[in-house]
């Protein structure tokens, strides 16, 4: 067992303007870890007049580097500096919780979460992209193990050249308590949602395809309200290209995580016909409320809803209208394979695969 095994876990995420999925993921694993005994969870982060709102408060104690991102980015990137060290002391093992390494004096552990940046740099900001590109890198160097959410993005580590013998297999969970009737109906008035209608939940930019979704709409056979909840992202908003639809497209923005599961629940079908994910952690959301999910075919949200899903074509807006009409008609049927799809799904186990991967490094020490 590692008794008291110090580990540096980087949370600069958690004050990003959108922190989307990858910090909410970060948070919530960070939330496991810190309950383990054999564990010291030391947060680090840049500096910051305040700490984050919840949903993003850091899930352990968290420690300061003099600088905040983007800086931090990019002097940990040209420079290797500052090293977590400067905040935490001495640690045993470093992990790094995204893409961008931190420098450290200990054996470094990176979180990969996609590579869908290169597949279609076009999808992301100029800026980002050559981040992206000098942070795999960096990782290629320097890390020693690799930890990848779903196997889609542990084949793109692998074939951007990072050796198999480094890479880890990590998925993510998911919070199972379902929603009860006095829940659904609070969301319900308090977003005055229709009785039928059609979910999406995530950061909203071109990736997530939803002008193809609100275009699928519109060829529904017997047409529903599409309900779009998250923040902006980057590039031109969907509200700004939706406007040719025929579809009655609802912007709720950022919703609060207490009213999550019950605008899940309250969901005639989840539709997530992303054009490239890591994972897609809203597609377990939606099965824990027993919500009959539509999601893309061949990139990481397949094999994230593991059978228990509608899948489709997302270049295709036929496609996509057809897998929804099908999951109106195998609602019930759905739900039940989606929640039990998700409850094989926890966060212990994905800390558990964590703390193999830290005892690998510091198993010695």
């Amino acid at each position: 067992m590692m008794e008291g095994v110090r580990v540096a876990y980087t949370l600069e995420q958690c004050w990003h303007r959108v922190p989307g999925g990858t910090a909410s993921a970060t948070i919530r694993l960070g939330q496991q870890l810190a309950q383990r005994n054999e564990l010291t969870l030391l947060g680090v982060a840049g500096r910051h007049r305040r700490m984050p709102l919840p949903p993003w408060t850091p899930p352990v104690p968290t420690s300061h580097l003099p600088l905040a991102s983007p800086w931090l980015y990019e002097t940990w990137l040209r420079f290797g500096w500052p090293k977590v060290e400067m905040a935490t002391g001495p640690v045993d093992v470093c992990h790094a919780t995204t893409l961008i390494p931190c420098p450290s004096d200990a054996p470094l552990v990176v979180t990969i979460h996609d590579l869908a940046f290169l597949h279609d740099p076009s999808q992301f900001s100029k800026h980002g992209v050559r981040v992206f590109h000098d942070s795999l890198d960096a990782v290629r160097r320097r890390a020693e193990l690799v930890l990848c959410c779903s196997q889609t993005t542990l084949d793109d580590c692998e074939q951007a050249g990072i050796a198999r013998s480094r890479l880890r297999l990590v998925p993510w969970g998911v919070d199972t308590d379902q929603a009860d009737a006095a829940t659904i109906a609070r969301v319900r008035s308090a977003y005055r949602l229709p009785e039928q209608f059609v979910l999406f939940v995530g950061t909203l930019e071109p990736r997530k395809n939803l002008v193809r979704l609100a275009q699928a709409m519109g060829r529904l056979d017997h047409p529903m309200p599409l309900v779009i909840c998250g923040p902006p992202g980057w590039g031109t908003q969907p509200n700004e290209q939706i406007g040719s639809s025929t579809a009655d497209v609802r912007f709720l923005g950022f919703v609060p995580e207490q009213n999550l599961a019950g605008l899940y629940a309250a969901a005639t079908v989840f539709a997530y016909p992303s054009e490239r994910e890591g994972f897609g952690l809203p597609i377990l959301e939606a099965m824990a409320q027993a919500t009959a999910v539509v999601t893309s075919a061949s990139t990481a949200t397949e094999e994230t809803a593991g059978g228990a899903a509608v899948l489709v074509d997302p270049f295709d807006v036929d496609s996509i209208a057809d897998g929804i009409s099908e999951a109106v008609d195998r609602r019930d049927a759905l739900g039940e394979l989606g929640r039990t799809r998700a409850a094989a799904m926890s966060w212990d186990t994905c800390a558990d695969l964590t703390v193999r991967a830290y005892r690998e490094l510091a198993g010695s020490l």
